[in-house]
C-alpha cells in the first residue's frame, strides 16, 4: 500500500494555508482547528475513498463532527493536521497522519512533516524516511531503532503537552537528555534512532498515535499503556470518548523496559 501520494497532496495544501494568515477555530473539546485540518481532511478522504474503496475511515475533524463509520477489524485512521498547536505557531513540528489497522494493530502507517520536507512510513517489519524536495520524494532510506545507549536515554516528550507525571514517570530510567517535540515526529524520532523513550501521560486520541505508532513498530520499536500491554485501536465503546487512548509509553529498544 502506498499512501504517500496522498501525503503529498495533504500536506501541499497545509503549506498553503501556512503561509497566509492562520484563522483558528474552537471545538467543542476546546481545542484548536483551522482551515488546514478542514482542507487536508477532505483531500484524504476523497483519494482514500478512490484508492482503497470500502474500508471505513475514522477522521478527526469527521469525528468531532459526531461523524463516526461503523467499523470491523480492518479500518483506517486519519489525523490531517496533528500538532494544530505547532501549526498555528508556526514552528513546522506539524503532520499528517493516516494508519491503517487490522484486528486492533495498527499494521501501516505513513506519517509528513510538510513543513520540514520529512516524509516517514512503514509497516510489517520495515520502515522508511525520505526527503520531499519540489513535491517529489528524495533520499529514501530504511530506518531502526537504536539499541539502548550506555550513556544513557534521550527521553522526548510533548512540546505543548509536558507534564509532572511524565518527569515522574523517567526517574525510573537513566536519561541523559530530553528533548520536547510536536506531534507524531515524536514516534518517528524514535524509530529513526534519534531518541530512546516516550512517555505520554495526557489525553491522546487513536488517530494522533496509530501512524507512528506503526511506523515504530515497523522499526522495531513497541508502544504500551503502563501495565505492559501493547497499545491496542478501535477502542469505539468506552467509559472515556470514542476512540481514547490511556497513559502509554514507547520504547525505541524494546530492552528499555526490562
Amino acid at each position: 500500500m502506498d499512501l504517500n501520494p496522498i501525503m503529498l497532496k495533504a500536506g501541499a495544501e497545509i503549506m498553503r494555508v501556512y503561509a497566509g494568515d492562520i484563522a483558528v477555530t474552537t471545538k467543542g473539546d476546546a481545542s484548536p482547528v483551522t482551515e488546514a485540518d478542514e482542507r487536508a481532511e477532505r483531500i484524504i478522504l476523497e483519494n482514500l475513498k478512490s484508492i482503497v474503496p470500502g474500508i471505513p475511515v475514522v477522521a478527526e475533524e469527521e469525528a468531532a463532527a459526531g461523524r463516526l463509520p461503523e467499523i470491523g477489524n480492518r479500518f483506517f485512521l486519519v489525523d490531517p493536521l496533528d500538532g494544530t498547536k505547532e501549526f498555528i505557531s508556526k514552528n513546522g513540528e506539524f503532520t499528517v497522519n493516516i494508519a491503517l489497522i487490522e484486528d486492533g494493530v495498527p499494521v501501516y502507517g505513513a506519517v509528513f512533516a510538510p513543513a520540514l520536507d520529512r516524509l516517514f512510513w512503514g509497516g510489517g517489519t520495515q520502515a522508511f524516511a525520505a526527503d520531499v524536495k519540489d513535491g517529489e520524494i528524495v533520499n529514501v532510506m530504511p530506518i531502526r531503532v537504536r539499541a539502548t545507549p550506555e550513556a544513557g536515554l534521550s527521553a522526548i516528550g510533548s512540546r505543548s503537552h509536558g507534564g509532572e507525571a511524565t518527569q515522574d514517570y523517567l526517574k525510573a530510567f537513566s536519561v541523559a537528555e530530553f528533548v520536547a517535540a510536536g506531534s507524531s515526529l515524536k514516534f518517528c524520532r524514535l524509530a529513526e534512532g534519534a531518541a530512546d523513550i516516550y512517555p505520554r501521560m495526557g489525553r491522546t486520541m487513536e488517530w494522533d498515535t496509530a501512524a507512528g505508532d506503526a511506523i515504530l513498530r515497523a522499526a522495531g520499536g513497541r508502544v504500551e499503556t503502563l501495565d505492559g500491554q501493547p497499545l491496542l485501536y478501535g477502542k469505539r465503546v468506552q467509559d472515556d470518548a470514542p476512540f481514547a487512548n490511556p497513559h502509554f509509553v514507547a520504547f525505541g529498544d524494546p530492552a528499555i523496559r526490562a
